[in-house]
């Protein structure tokens, strides 16, 4: 039996999923460990819902609670670095009783356990980098995109997430980017929810689709059957057209694929990573698909000569479980740093 352990919990807009983590990196849970997050019913049944969350991933290993040091816990953003929620409280949340909240500091106080915080595409990135160097992961830095609802974005500097003074670090899905030669001609610049015009999440990300992509493409495609479906639902279901060939959808996500790209082109100028990390729905879509996103992606990223020969393009491995995972490794290093 381990002399301690560390708990990770995933809070999403829909479910939580735990995991637990031994001294050598050993992952104790094989599966996902998912109860409802309770979300959008306010913060005393999500809080709740955490602690039921973390006794489910302890109660499959068999470990007492003793054994716990730390729990690494990751919710959407944005958030601070210390996990009080923006005053918008986070995505997907949808009730007021999160805006200005600290979850972080919620759960602590309920467990008696310190827990360390960060953002979900933080912790899916923290995953992805030590997935990929293991032991070495210190000598590594990597940079990630989490394609989903939003764009979320992670920055590992020396094996370690860079949060920045306020937490809003690795934020890449609201930073703008040049609309050139992405756009078609006559396109008009796209909007992001957070109120700014042309960042990366306003192209890739489901919002992107359906507040400004299938809107403008469905105008080039007149007659298309996605255009006699809800626009909340046709954007969800503009992958599944990609992936049978749909010219109109597998133009909608080259855009999406060049706003990856380009955000990628401006970190190579700031961070000069070893390996950038694509995460989302893309990376559980049809295979042929993948590829051929993950290589627009890797084509549409202006790299140095230098940067080129060395940097690779790479998918987030075990995506459903990265988060906790990712959440886990967080808590874990606390330890070990003590």
């Amino acid at each position: 039996m381990p002399d301690w352990v560390a708990v990770g919990i995933d809070n999403g807009g829909t479910s939580n999923n735990g995991t637990v983590v031994d001294p050598a990196g050993r992952f104790l849970v094989d599966a996902m460990a998912e109860l409802p997050s309770l979300v959008r019913e306010g913060p005393e049944k999500a809080i709740q819902a955490l602690v039921d969350s973390f006794d489910k991933a302890l109660a499959i290993t068999g470990l007492p609670r003793e054994r716990v040091r730390a729990v690494g816990l990751d919710t959407p953003g944005p958030a601070s670095a210390t996990g009080v929620l923006s005053t918008g409280g986070a995505t997907n949340f949808g009730h007021p009783g999160w805006s200005g909240f600290d979850i972080r500091g919620a759960f602590e106080e309920r467990l008696a356990i310190p827990v360390l915080y960060n953002n979900d595409a933080n912790a899916a990135a923290l995953y992805a980098h030590h997935v990929r160097y293991g032991a070495a992961s210190a000598a590594h830095s990597s940079v990630a995109a989490i394609v989903g609802t939003g764009l979320g974005g992670g920055v590992i500097e020396d094996g370690r997430v860079v949060r920045g003074v306020s937490g809003m670090a690795g934020e890449l899905g609201h930073m703008p980017i040049p609309m050139d030669g992405l756009l078609e001609e006559g396109q008009p610049v796209p909007s992001c929810n957070c109120g700014r015009y042309a960042d990366a999440e306003s192209v890739a990300s489901l919002t992107g689709i359906g507040r400004n992509l299938l809107p403008y493409w469905l105008t080039r495609f007149p007659g298309h059957e996605l255009a006699e479906v809800p626009v909340a639902r046709a954007a969800k279901l503009v992958r599944s057209y990609a992936e049978r060939g749909d010219r109109m959808s597998l133009a909608i996500f080259r855009q999406q694929a060049i706003a990856v790209g380009r955000v990628f082109s401006i970190a190579a100028k700031f961070t000069d990573p070893d390996v950038y990390f694509v995460g989302g729905g893309v990376i559980d879509a049809a295979p042929h698909f993948r590829d051929w996103f993950v290589a627009t992606v890797r084509d549409s990223t202006a790299l140095l000569v230098e940067q080129a020969a060395l940097a690779e393009v790479a998918l987030v491995p075990d995506l459903d479980m990265a988060g906790a995972r990712g959440s886990a490794i967080a808590a874990a290093e606390w330890i070990q740093g003590r």
